[in-house]
Protein backbone atom coordinates (compact mmCIF):
# COMPACT_ATOMS: atom_id res chain seq x y z
CA UNK A 1 0.00 0.00 0.00
CA UNK A 2 2.85 2.23 0.67
CA UNK A 3 4.38 1.80 -2.41
CA UNK A 4 1.22 2.61 -4.41
CA UNK A 5 1.10 6.05 -2.51
CA UNK A 6 4.60 6.89 -3.16
CA UNK A 7 3.77 5.95 -6.93
CA UNK A 8 1.59 8.10 -7.37
CA UNK A 9 2.90 11.17 -5.30
CA UNK A 10 5.54 10.56 -7.65
CA UNK A 11 3.88 10.03 -10.90
CA UNK A 12 1.99 13.45 -9.86
CA UNK A 13 5.21 15.34 -9.43
CA UNK A 14 6.35 14.69 -12.71
CA UNK A 15 3.28 15.66 -14.38
CA UNK A 16 3.30 19.23 -12.65
CA UNK A 17 7.47 19.33 -13.49
CA UNK A 18 6.40 19.37 -16.99
CA UNK A 19 3.87 21.75 -17.15
CA UNK A 20 6.13 24.03 -15.14
CA UNK A 21 8.83 23.46 -17.51
CA UNK A 22 6.41 24.00 -20.62
CA UNK A 23 5.27 27.50 -19.39
CA UNK A 24 8.91 28.73 -18.39
CA UNK A 25 9.39 27.80 -22.01
CA UNK A 26 6.69 29.74 -23.63
CA UNK A 27 7.52 33.04 -20.95
CA UNK A 28 10.90 32.58 -22.49
CA UNK A 29 9.74 32.96 -26.02
CA UNK A 30 7.14 35.56 -25.85
CA UNK A 31 8.44 39.29 -27.46
CA UNK A 32 9.11 41.82 -24.90
CA UNK A 33 6.79 45.02 -24.79
CA UNK A 34 8.43 47.56 -26.79
CA UNK A 35 8.25 50.80 -24.58
CA UNK A 36 6.60 53.90 -26.37
CA UNK A 37 8.66 56.77 -27.47
CA UNK A 38 7.85 60.17 -25.41
CA UNK A 39 8.16 63.06 -27.59
CA UNK A 40 8.53 66.30 -25.29
CA UNK A 41 7.02 69.52 -26.52
CA UNK A 42 8.85 72.56 -27.07
CA UNK A 43 8.66 76.11 -27.22
CA UNK A 44 10.68 77.41 -29.96
CA UNK A 45 11.69 80.44 -31.72
CA UNK A 46 13.23 81.92 -34.99
CA UNK A 47 16.29 83.47 -34.96
CA UNK A 48 16.50 86.79 -36.91
CA UNK A 49 20.75 88.89 -35.50
CA UNK A 50 19.86 92.43 -35.11
CA UNK A 51 21.18 95.01 -33.18
CA UNK A 52 21.35 95.00 -29.54
CA UNK A 53 22.04 98.02 -26.95
CA UNK A 54 24.13 96.69 -23.87
CA UNK A 55 22.58 98.09 -21.02
CA UNK A 56 24.60 97.72 -17.67
CA UNK A 57 22.71 97.66 -14.79
CA UNK A 58 23.85 99.38 -11.52
CA UNK A 59 23.07 100.77 -8.05
CA UNK A 60 23.77 102.61 -5.42
CA UNK A 61 22.73 105.49 -2.98
CA UNK A 62 22.81 109.35 -3.84
CA UNK A 63 24.76 111.93 -2.02
CA UNK A 64 24.66 115.80 -2.85
CA UNK A 65 26.83 116.40 -4.89
CA UNK A 66 27.51 120.55 -3.04
CA UNK A 67 27.96 119.45 0.60
CA UNK A 68 29.97 121.03 3.38
CA UNK A 69 31.03 120.01 7.06
CA UNK A 70 31.09 122.94 8.89
CA UNK A 71 33.82 122.99 11.74
CA UNK A 72 33.94 125.97 14.20
CA UNK A 73 37.73 127.87 13.64
CA UNK A 74 37.17 130.59 16.89
CA UNK A 75 35.68 129.81 20.47
CA UNK A 76 32.86 131.22 22.09
CA UNK A 77 28.99 131.35 22.87
CA UNK A 78 26.70 130.58 20.17
CA UNK A 79 24.53 133.53 19.52
CA UNK A 80 20.47 133.24 19.03
CA UNK A 81 19.32 134.36 15.69
CA UNK A 82 16.06 134.67 13.65
CA UNK A 83 16.66 131.53 11.81
CA UNK A 84 16.67 128.80 14.26
CA UNK A 85 19.89 126.45 13.38
CA UNK A 86 17.99 122.90 12.95
CA UNK A 87 18.29 120.63 10.29
CA UNK A 88 16.67 121.13 7.81
CA UNK A 89 16.38 124.63 7.52
CA UNK A 90 16.58 126.33 4.28
CA UNK A 91 19.26 129.19 3.48
CA UNK A 92 20.38 131.34 0.78
CA UNK A 93 23.65 132.41 -0.60
CA UNK A 94 25.47 134.65 1.71
CA UNK A 95 22.89 134.16 5.10
CA UNK A 96 24.22 133.95 8.16
CA UNK A 97 24.47 130.31 9.54
CA UNK A 98 25.93 130.89 12.63
CA UNK A 99 26.82 133.95 14.69
CA UNK A 100 29.42 133.27 17.71
CA UNK A 101 30.06 136.28 20.20
CA UNK A 102 32.95 138.33 18.93
CA UNK A 103 32.53 141.09 21.63
CA UNK A 104 36.02 140.39 23.65
CA UNK A 105 37.57 139.78 20.05
CA UNK A 106 36.44 142.60 18.14
CA UNK A 107 37.76 144.87 21.09
CA UNK A 108 41.40 143.44 20.40
CA UNK A 109 41.05 143.90 16.86
CA UNK A 110 40.12 147.67 17.16
CA UNK A 111 42.43 148.46 19.62
CA UNK A 112 45.10 147.22 17.06
CA UNK A 113 43.59 148.74 14.80
CA UNK A 114 43.97 152.21 16.41
CA UNK A 115 47.49 151.53 17.10
CA UNK A 116 48.00 151.51 13.54
CA UNK A 117 46.63 154.79 12.75
CA UNK A 118 48.58 156.41 16.05
CA UNK A 119 51.79 154.83 14.64
CA UNK A 120 51.04 156.32 11.04
CA UNK A 121 50.11 159.95 12.11
CA UNK A 122 52.74 160.00 14.26
CA UNK A 123 55.07 159.68 11.17
CA UNK A 124 53.76 162.29 9.36
CA UNK A 125 55.60 165.38 10.68
CA UNK A 126 58.92 163.41 9.70
CA UNK A 127 57.31 162.22 6.23
CA UNK A 128 56.36 166.19 5.38
CA UNK A 129 60.31 167.29 6.21
CA UNK A 130 61.77 164.04 4.90
CA UNK A 131 59.56 163.06 2.10
CA UNK A 132 57.36 165.86 0.98
CA UNK A 133 56.91 164.28 -2.53
CA UNK A 134 55.17 161.36 -0.63
CA UNK A 135 53.10 163.29 2.11
CA UNK A 136 49.80 163.84 0.26
CA UNK A 137 49.49 159.58 -0.18
CA UNK A 138 49.99 159.43 3.37
CA UNK A 139 47.71 162.03 4.38
CA UNK A 140 44.94 160.91 1.79
CA UNK A 141 45.39 157.19 3.64
CA UNK A 142 45.12 158.54 7.07
CA UNK A 143 42.01 160.67 6.00
CA UNK A 144 40.69 157.02 4.54
CA UNK A 145 40.88 155.19 7.80
CA UNK A 146 37.89 154.50 9.59
CA UNK A 147 37.74 152.08 12.72
CA UNK A 148 34.39 150.71 12.54
CA UNK A 149 35.49 149.83 8.24
CA UNK A 150 38.01 147.35 6.91
CA UNK A 151 41.26 148.92 7.50
CA UNK A 152 42.64 150.16 3.60
CA UNK A 153 45.49 148.71 2.10
CA UNK A 154 48.79 150.34 2.70
CA UNK A 155 49.87 153.09 0.16
CA UNK A 156 52.53 151.73 -2.56
CA UNK A 157 55.93 152.35 -1.48
CA UNK A 158 57.83 154.02 -4.20
CA UNK A 159 61.18 154.39 -3.10
CA UNK A 160 63.71 152.37 -1.37
CA UNK A 161 64.23 154.73 0.81
CA UNK A 162 60.76 155.50 1.91
CA UNK A 163 60.49 152.05 2.61
CA UNK A 164 63.24 151.85 5.11
CA UNK A 165 61.50 154.65 6.55
CA UNK A 166 57.69 152.88 6.66
CA UNK A 167 59.50 149.87 7.69
CA UNK A 168 61.38 150.71 10.57
CA UNK A 169 58.81 152.86 12.29
CA UNK A 170 56.90 149.11 12.35
CA UNK A 171 54.21 150.14 10.08
CA UNK A 172 53.94 147.32 7.44
CA UNK A 173 54.48 145.06 10.47
CA UNK A 174 51.54 146.96 11.94
CA UNK A 175 49.27 146.85 9.44
CA UNK A 176 49.89 143.02 8.65
CA UNK A 177 49.25 142.17 12.34
CA UNK A 178 45.92 143.78 11.75
CA UNK A 179 44.40 142.30 8.91
CA UNK A 180 45.57 139.11 10.14
CA UNK A 181 43.07 139.71 13.16
CA UNK A 182 40.31 140.95 10.92
CA UNK A 183 40.40 138.09 8.66
CA UNK A 184 39.94 135.97 12.12
CA UNK A 185 37.06 138.04 13.12
CA UNK A 186 35.57 137.18 9.66
CA UNK A 187 35.19 133.46 11.21
CA UNK A 188 33.04 134.34 14.00
CA UNK A 189 30.24 134.61 11.59
CA UNK A 190 29.62 131.03 9.03
CA UNK A 191 27.45 132.40 6.22
CA UNK A 192 26.46 129.67 3.51
CA UNK A 193 28.27 129.60 0.33
CA UNK A 194 25.43 128.68 -2.02
CA UNK A 195 21.93 128.67 -1.11
CA UNK A 196 20.65 124.84 0.18
CA UNK A 197 19.37 123.34 3.86
CA UNK A 198 20.81 122.29 6.27
CA UNK A 199 21.36 118.86 7.19
CA UNK A 200 22.69 118.21 10.88
CA UNK A 201 22.93 120.10 13.60
CA UNK A 202 25.28 119.51 16.15
CA UNK A 203 25.17 122.81 18.49
CA UNK A 204 22.04 124.70 19.52
CA UNK A 205 21.92 128.40 20.25
CA UNK A 206 23.86 129.55 23.67
CA UNK A 207 25.71 126.19 23.68
CA UNK A 208 29.57 127.27 23.88
CA UNK A 209 31.72 126.55 20.77
CA UNK A 210 35.00 125.49 20.76
CA UNK A 211 37.82 125.48 18.13
CA UNK A 212 38.00 122.88 15.54
CA UNK A 213 34.16 121.91 16.75
CA UNK A 214 31.83 119.79 14.30
CA UNK A 215 28.69 122.13 14.13
CA UNK A 216 27.02 120.23 11.16
CA UNK A 217 26.30 119.88 7.76
CA UNK A 218 25.43 121.50 4.72
CA UNK A 219 24.02 120.10 1.16
CA UNK A 220 23.22 121.92 -1.89
CA UNK A 221 19.68 119.87 -2.69
CA UNK A 222 19.42 120.77 -6.61
CA UNK A 223 21.53 118.68 -8.04
CA UNK A 224 23.23 115.33 -6.34
CA UNK A 225 25.42 112.49 -7.61
CA UNK A 226 25.47 108.64 -7.57
CA UNK A 227 28.24 106.97 -7.22
CA UNK A 228 28.37 103.25 -8.76
CA UNK A 229 31.08 100.16 -9.39
CA UNK A 230 31.24 98.24 -12.58
CA UNK A 231 33.10 95.68 -13.52
CA UNK A 232 36.40 96.69 -15.38
CA UNK A 233 35.09 94.95 -18.62
CA UNK A 234 33.23 98.24 -19.31
CA UNK A 235 36.20 100.60 -18.27
CA UNK A 236 36.21 101.16 -22.12
CA UNK A 237 32.47 101.54 -22.82
CA UNK A 238 31.95 104.57 -20.11
CA UNK A 239 31.33 107.80 -21.56
CA UNK A 240 31.25 111.29 -19.84
CA UNK A 241 28.16 112.71 -20.61
CA UNK A 242 25.60 109.47 -21.31
CA UNK A 243 22.36 109.81 -20.30
CA UNK A 244 21.38 107.72 -17.82
CA UNK A 245 17.85 106.15 -16.86
CA UNK A 246 17.05 105.76 -13.00
CA UNK A 247 14.46 104.41 -11.13
CA UNK A 248 13.63 103.29 -7.66
CA UNK A 249 13.46 100.15 -5.50
CA UNK A 250 9.52 99.86 -6.76
CA UNK A 251 10.45 100.74 -10.29
CA UNK A 252 7.19 103.17 -9.87
CA UNK A 253 9.59 106.14 -10.37
CA UNK A 254 11.65 107.05 -13.35
CA UNK A 255 14.68 109.44 -13.55
CA UNK A 256 17.28 110.81 -16.28
CA UNK A 257 20.96 111.63 -14.93
CA UNK A 258 24.47 111.85 -16.80
CA UNK A 259 27.57 110.20 -16.29
CA UNK A 260 29.64 113.28 -14.88
CA UNK A 261 32.84 111.66 -14.36
CA UNK A 262 34.51 108.07 -14.57
CA UNK A 263 37.26 107.14 -12.39
CA UNK A 264 41.03 106.99 -14.27
CA UNK A 265 42.42 104.03 -11.82
CA UNK A 266 40.67 99.87 -11.27
CA UNK A 267 40.36 98.95 -7.57
CA UNK A 268 42.73 96.60 -7.19
CA UNK A 269 40.85 94.77 -4.84
CA UNK A 270 37.11 94.29 -6.52
CA UNK A 271 38.70 95.09 -10.21
CA UNK A 272 35.99 97.24 -10.44
CA UNK A 273 36.41 100.85 -11.82
CA UNK A 274 33.87 103.67 -10.27
CA UNK A 275 31.36 106.03 -12.42
CA UNK A 276 29.82 109.27 -11.12
CA UNK A 277 26.24 110.16 -12.34
CA UNK A 278 24.72 113.12 -11.87
CA UNK A 279 20.77 113.65 -11.35
CA UNK A 280 18.15 116.17 -10.75
CA UNK A 281 14.78 116.18 -9.46
CA UNK A 282 12.58 117.74 -6.86
CA UNK A 283 11.05 114.16 -5.44
CA UNK A 284 14.45 112.95 -4.84
CA UNK A 285 16.53 113.37 -1.42
CA UNK A 286 19.94 112.26 -0.31
CA UNK A 287 20.65 108.93 0.84
CA UNK A 288 18.21 107.47 -1.87
CA UNK A 289 18.74 104.00 -3.10
CA UNK A 290 18.33 104.04 -7.04
CA UNK A 291 19.37 101.71 -9.71
CA UNK A 292 20.72 102.97 -13.10
CA UNK A 293 21.10 101.50 -16.89
CA UNK A 294 23.95 102.83 -18.39
CA UNK A 295 23.51 102.18 -22.38
CA UNK A 296 27.21 100.92 -22.49
CA UNK A 297 27.32 100.50 -26.25
CA UNK A 298 25.57 98.91 -29.63
CA UNK A 299 26.34 95.22 -31.03
CA UNK A 300 25.01 94.51 -33.65
CA UNK A 301 24.17 90.98 -35.49
CA UNK A 302 23.50 89.93 -32.61
CA UNK A 303 20.09 88.00 -30.78
CA UNK A 304 19.24 88.10 -26.90
CA UNK A 305 17.82 85.07 -24.88
CA UNK A 306 17.58 83.55 -21.66
CA UNK A 307 20.96 82.64 -20.21
CA UNK A 308 19.51 79.11 -18.58
CA UNK A 309 19.50 78.57 -22.04
CA UNK A 310 23.36 78.47 -22.83
CA UNK A 311 25.47 75.90 -21.61
CA UNK A 312 28.78 75.61 -19.65
CA UNK A 313 30.36 74.85 -23.16
CA UNK A 314 28.86 77.72 -24.53
CA UNK A 315 26.37 75.88 -26.80
CA UNK A 316 22.76 76.53 -27.27
CA UNK A 317 20.36 73.51 -28.32
CA UNK A 318 18.51 74.61 -32.41
CA UNK A 319 15.45 71.81 -33.56
CA UNK A 320 16.49 70.20 -37.30
CA UNK A 321 13.51 68.00 -38.19
CA UNK A 322 11.77 67.21 -34.89
CA UNK A 323 15.07 66.37 -33.17
CA UNK A 324 17.47 68.48 -30.89
CA UNK A 325 21.00 69.23 -32.05
CA UNK A 326 23.28 71.45 -30.48
CA UNK A 327 25.85 74.51 -31.81
CA UNK A 328 28.01 77.44 -30.97
CA UNK A 329 27.48 80.71 -30.13
CA UNK A 330 29.76 83.57 -29.21
CA UNK A 331 28.58 84.78 -25.79
CA UNK A 332 29.52 89.24 -25.86
CA UNK A 333 27.62 90.43 -23.31
CA UNK A 334 25.72 88.96 -19.44
CA UNK A 335 23.01 90.71 -17.60
CA UNK A 336 21.71 88.69 -14.55
CA UNK A 337 18.80 87.13 -17.20
CA UNK A 338 19.86 87.54 -20.41
CA UNK A 339 22.58 86.66 -22.36
CA UNK A 340 23.65 88.24 -25.70
CA UNK A 341 24.85 86.24 -28.30
CA UNK A 342 26.76 86.29 -31.73
CA UNK A 343 27.25 83.63 -34.64
CA UNK A 344 23.64 82.31 -34.57
CA UNK A 345 22.70 82.24 -38.19
CA UNK A 346 19.08 83.84 -39.24
CA UNK A 347 16.50 81.62 -39.84
CA UNK A 348 18.10 78.72 -37.19
CA UNK A 349 15.04 77.44 -34.90
CA UNK A 350 16.34 77.20 -31.63
CA UNK A 351 14.85 76.57 -28.06
CA UNK A 352 12.62 79.53 -26.51
CA UNK A 353 12.63 77.79 -22.45
CA UNK A 354 14.74 75.39 -21.73
CA UNK A 355 14.03 71.79 -21.36
CA UNK A 356 14.78 68.98 -18.54
CA UNK A 357 17.13 66.38 -19.66
CA UNK A 358 17.74 67.86 -22.98
CA UNK A 359 20.10 65.75 -25.03
CA UNK A 360 21.56 65.92 -28.84
CA UNK A 361 19.48 63.77 -30.45
CA UNK A 362 16.11 63.84 -28.34
CA UNK A 363 12.75 64.18 -29.58
CA UNK A 364 10.54 66.93 -29.52
CA UNK A 365 7.26 68.42 -30.79
CA UNK A 366 7.12 72.15 -31.11
CA UNK A 367 4.16 74.02 -29.52
CA UNK A 368 1.59 75.30 -31.94
CA UNK A 369 3.34 75.04 -35.20
CA UNK A 370 5.40 72.54 -36.97
CA UNK A 371 9.23 72.94 -37.78
CA UNK A 372 8.79 73.81 -41.43
CA UNK A 373 6.49 76.26 -40.26
CA UNK A 374 8.92 78.35 -38.08
CA UNK A 375 11.68 77.65 -40.35
CA UNK A 376 9.67 79.94 -42.93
Amino acid sequence: MRKIILSIIGILLIIVSFFFAKKLIDNKNKPKPVKEKVVKTVFIDTVVNRTVKIVIPANGSLVAKRRIELYAEVQGVFKPSKTLFKPGQKYNKGQALIRIDAAEYYASVQSSKSNLYNAVAAIMPDVRLDFPEVFQKWQTYLNSFDLNKTTPELPKITSEKENYFITGRGIVSSYYNVKNLEQRLYKYNITAPFSGILTQALVTEGSLIRNGQKLGEYIDPSIYEMEVALSKTYARLLKVGETVKLTNLDKTETYTGKVSRVNGSIDATTQTITAYIDVKHDALKEGMYLEAYLNAKEEHNVIEIDRNLLSESKEIFIVRDSVLDVISAKPVYFSETKVVLKNVPNGTVILKKPVPGAYAGMLVKPFGKSIKNAIK
